[in-house]
């Protein structure tokens, strides 16, 4: 302000005695308007979600029909990672033993020294006998699939004999899924193989050992359960009762995509179209699932 102006007259500009000062901070309702200085640049990605590391798991693979101790590195919904000393080439199969009821098919994904990534088998393995495995999948096949045709192969194949091993080596494509009920809260999970005693889940969710949770596999199909083990997001449960493997048949299964996108530590080098999952490696459609099965239980 011109004081003297103001005194002897003439033209005033008015200001402020005091200048308003520059807003710093964050704007009203906006998040992104304060910047954040970062100390140290991210030095890898970490922003997968499918990995859980396990420093200090011990668990073992049977490989070649011999069993090795291995440590488990990580472990996420489409694989694992071991390390160990055991000698497997790519895409040979090896059994992952994770716990009680806790066994998973695998193939060797990639070798890099003596660390092995392991891409798990898509179908629920259901452990039983191969004629009650049988039945179970006609039945399963005769409730939610009556609509599929049988599929005619190009070179007909005698049906093997019940006590031939290579029986249970051909692969169904059938996943079943349901609910795991805990902690007051109602979570979806994925059944990777079931028997009378228990089964392997996979649950987004954090389950604890010794929790009780309720196992629902379909309307008809609730089952009591004792979490006996925990790997990342897969667990082990034990039944309270035992359970009767044809009442699979009441809970609808998925069919096995093809096209399956492995976790990103499962990748390097390797495209998903190679998995050996794929058809060509002996997984059936349900319509040839369902000729072998008619065949195999008329002998």
């Amino acid at each position: 302000m011109n004081i003297r102006a103001r005194i002897f007259g003439g033209k005033v500009e008015e200001a402020p005695l005091v200048q308003a000062k520059k807003p710093k901070g964050a704007k009203a309702d906006t998040l992104n308007s304060v910047s954040v200085t970062r100390e140290e640049y991210r030095r890898g990605d970490t922003r997968d979600g499918d990995r859980h590391r396990l420093p200090d798991e011990q668990v073992r693979v049977t490989h070649g029909g011999q069993d090795h101790g291995v440590q488990l590195v990580n472990l996420s919904g489409g694989g694992a990672m071991v390390e160990g000393d055991f000698e497997p080439m790519l895409w040979d199969r090896v059994d992952l033993h994770l716990g009680e009821n806790g066994t998973i098919e695998c193939a060797v994904r990639w070798i890099k020294g003596q660390r092995v990534g392991l891409e798990f088998a898509h179908e629920t393995r259901i452990d039983c006998s191969v004629r009650d495995r049988a039945n179970v999948l006609r039945a399963v096949i005769a409730k939610s699939f009556p609509e599929v045709e049988i599929e005619t192969p190009t070179v007909e194949a005698e049906a093997p004999a019940p006590n031939d091993e290579h029986r249970g080596g051909k692969r169904h494509p059938l996943i079943w899924s349901g609910f795991l009920h805990h902690d007051f809260q109602t979570t979806p999970c994925r059944l990777r193989n079931i028997s009378q005693t228990g089964a392997m889940i996979e649950c987004a969710a954090p389950v604890r050992v010794g929790a009780e949770p309720m196992l629902e596999l379909g309307d008809s199909i609730q089952l009591s359960a004792t979490v006996a083990w925990v790997a990342g997001d897969t667990a082990g449960l034990t039944f309270t009762k035992r359970f009767n493997l044809e009442d699979l048949a009441g809970a609808r299964p998925d069919v096995a995509s093809a096209h399956w996108k492995a976790p990103s530590y499962l990748q390097p080098g390797i495209k998903a179209s190679d998995s050996p999952w794929e058809e060509q490696w002996d997984r059936m459609s349900i319509g040839e699932l369902r000729q072998s099965l008619e065949g195999f239980l008329k002998r």
